[in-house]
């Protein structure tokens, strides 16, 4: 049977003099046109077969069949968040001839007049929120291309709960139709919009913190607030981000979170990853809500609760810190055991011999290369016209890996 190209073709926003001068030639020799009822109405002096595009799977069944010349529609470039990742996945290449458009989210752009070259595209489209949600809080510019699920007000819903609002959001709805709308409002004002099924969220972040006096690693003990200076020092939280050994996508467990120093860093280190500070002691909870929102962090979520309550629900993690246990270390070390991925890295900080002595055998015993480190800093303090160093107490940072030798 001979095998016919089929040729996927991109719709516009002007109607059939949108298509180039080549595929309305392919689309004028068609045997058989497939697409939304949408792009069929394009053409309603076509001569051939109309068929509306319906359950994929049979749509492959029928194209390995026919013998016939089959023209594909499909809106703006057909490559972008499109039908043809799936017809690429079960045509050979050489049978599929792709003629792209102008696609929604360059029209979006356009229309509000805003450059997209710096933006992120994704797509909650049938695929789920959560991992879009990550995207977006690490980015400056975003563009999502919604469902009836996964709505503009429920992606609002979820940005506020992970304290991200501070973006300028556009809801561009019904592209190219009569009824196109653009409507710029706020991360909490999306909640209260009814918005037609067809649209495009575009979000611009608002605001950022000064890198000149926030930098990256090693902020100041005295930005931070917190408790009778209960607060992982800031030479000590530089060893201990470095025995994490962070990268930018991973899964970040901040047990015992405190003032939230060691999470807040963190998420500079890695802003595509997700981090879940958890705490429940009452005193810290308003000051790690006052530091997220001064260091607009984005990618840091706050679960109230005391370790090991509340890590079941959490995704397993990449890298796991604890900073404190609560008397629960070896409840915890047990969870962490079991859930933490391969080559994964738990790094504790103790300060007392106790603490340390308890930590490296709980975790060699689950099978962990372990290795300690003591802190000792000492910094100058002022004494009349001399200086002298005041030490403080140290820290052993217990760093261990998972399925080391």
């Amino acid at each position: 049977m001979a095998q016919q190209t089929i040729y996927l073709i991109g719709a516009g926003f002007t109607g059939w003099d949108g298509f180039p001068a080549k595929a309305l030639e392919i689309i004028g020799t068609a045997d058989i046109m497939i697409g939304h009822q949408r792009h069929l109405d394009i053409f309603p002096d076509f001569s051939g077969e109309k068929r509306e595009l319906g359950d994929l799977s049979e749509l492959i069944d029928f194209i390995k069949q026919t013998e016939k010349r089959v023209v594909l529609l499909a809106s703006g470039d057909p490559t972008f968040f499109g039908i043809s990742r799936f017809l690429l996945r079960n045509l050979p290449k050489e049978r599929i001839e792709i003629f792209p458009n102008v696609t929604s989210m360059q029209y979006a752009f356009a229309r509000i007049k805003e450059p997209w070259d710096d933006g992120i595209f994704v797509s909650v489209h049938g695929r789920g929120m959560h991992q879009a949600i990550d995207k977006i809080i690490a980015a400056e510019k975003a563009c999502v291309l919604t469902d009836t699920t996964n709505t503009p007000a429920a992606i609002a819903t979820e940005l506020i709960e992970r304290g991200a609002e501070g973006y300028e959001a556009w809801l561009c709805e019904d592209l190219g139709m009569p009824s196109e709308k653009f409507t710029k409002t706020t991360v909490r004002g999306l909640i209260e919009i009814s918005s037609s099924e067809l649209n495009i969220l575009i979000l611009i972040r608002t605001y950022e913190p000064n890198l000149t006096h926030y930098p990256l690693i090693g902020i100041d003990d005295d930005e931070f607030q917190t408790s009778k200076r209960l607060i992982t020092k800031q030479e000590v939280r530089a060893v201990t981000l470095a025995k994490l050994q962070l990268q930018n996508d991973l899964v970040f467990w901040d047990i015992g979170a405190g003032s939230c120093s060691i999470s807040i860093e963190a998420s500079n280190l890695m802003p595509g990853g997700r981090i879940f500070a958890v705490e429940r002691n009452p005193q810290f909870i308003g000051f790690i809500n006052e530091n997220l929102k001064k260091f607009c962090a984005r990618n840091i979520k706050l679960i109230e609760a005391y370790a090991p309550d509340g890590l079941d629900d959490l995704p397993d993690p990449d890298r796991v810190f604890i900073g404190g246990a609560g008397g629960k270390l070896d409840e915890i070390i047990d969870i962490i055991s079991l859930r933490l991925r391969p080559e994964g890295v738990v790094v504790i900080n103790a300060v007392t011999l106790d603490t340390l002595t308890r930590a490296v055998e709980f975790l060699e015993d689950h099978g962990f290369s372990v290795e300690a480190t003591c802190v000792n800093i000492a910094k100058t303090k002022s004494l009349s016209e001399y200086k002298m160093f005041e030490a403080q107490n140290p820290v052993y940072v217990i760093s261990a890996r998972k399925g080391g030798n």
